[in-house]
């Protein structure tokens, strides 16, 4: 059984993905950092629907937190899918933008792709079939104000999933981004009244995690593999 690893995991999209994983019968590994109870109730949930799942709990924007934690994973073999979801907001204007709102975003969502992959990459090469999926945002690709740290941090995501899959394509292994626009969550219902999405989204409502886990799914499936260093958008036509 192939092992799928899924960061911030423990969320409502990552348990989403989590969630379809599992059912696509991968053994998931749920990642969780300052809510290890939230990832544990994603694989319980998992397990009793009769999936396979365990969790993790570290720090992406620990190097050598990181690279124990996934020292440990890979004694039980390798891992050959990773979805690397965690990012974390720290919004505010840039003119009022201090450096640890900065340096904090890109630590989870751009430091964090690399202390998460680099350890997994040779063990999956040697299987030669492997699937990276990174979790990016509307606002890398059309810019969102507030969040100049976030969409930094995700738009570098483009360049590396580009740049990392010309580096393994030679042994079957596709990395890719997905970029959701307005997904439900309680934050969205709090920042946005249905007007307001109707006037936003062409086709006038939120997606959901589920939609975004099944486009995951597909990408992690081997139907997928002549698929790779794209990033697709699932934003219900805002462009």
């Amino acid at each position: 059984m192939k092992r799928a690893l899924v960061t911030g995991g423990s969320g409502e999209l990552g348990g989403a993905i989590c969630q379809r994983l599992a059912a696509d019968g991968y053994a998931v590994i749920v990642h969780g950092h300052s809510k290890p109870e939230a990832a544990e109730a994603v694989a319980a949930a998992i397990r009793a629907a009769g999936g396979t799942a365990e969790t993790t709990c570290f720090d992406l924007a620990d190097p050598d937190a990181t690279a124990a934690a996934l020292a440990k994973l890979l004694v039980d073999g390798p891992v050959q899918v990773l979805v690397h979801n965690a990012g974390i907001h720290a919004d505010a204007p840039m003119a009022g933008m201090a450096w640890q709102q900065w340096r904090a975003v890109l630590a989870v969502s751009l430091d964090g792709f690399f202390t998460v992959t680099q350890p997994l990459l040779l063990p999956m090469l040697r299987t030669r079939w492997g699937r990276i999926v990174a979790i990016s945002s509307i606002s890398a690709l059309f810019g969102n104000r507030g969040q100049v740290n976030y969409a930094a941090a995700k738009s570098a995501l483009h360049g590396a999933a580009r740049s990392l899959a010309r580096e393994v394509a030679s042994r079957g292994v596709t990395v890719n981004v997905v970029a959701p626009g307005l997904i439900e969550s309680a934050s969205i219902q709090s920042h946005f009244d249905a007007a307001a999405i109707a006037a936003m989204v062409p086709m006038q409502r939120v997606g959901t995690p589920k939609e975004v886990a099944d486009l995951v799914g597909f990408l992690a499936s081997a139907e997928a593999g002549y698929i790779s260093g794209q990033v697709i958008a699932i934003n219900g036509g805002m462009g």
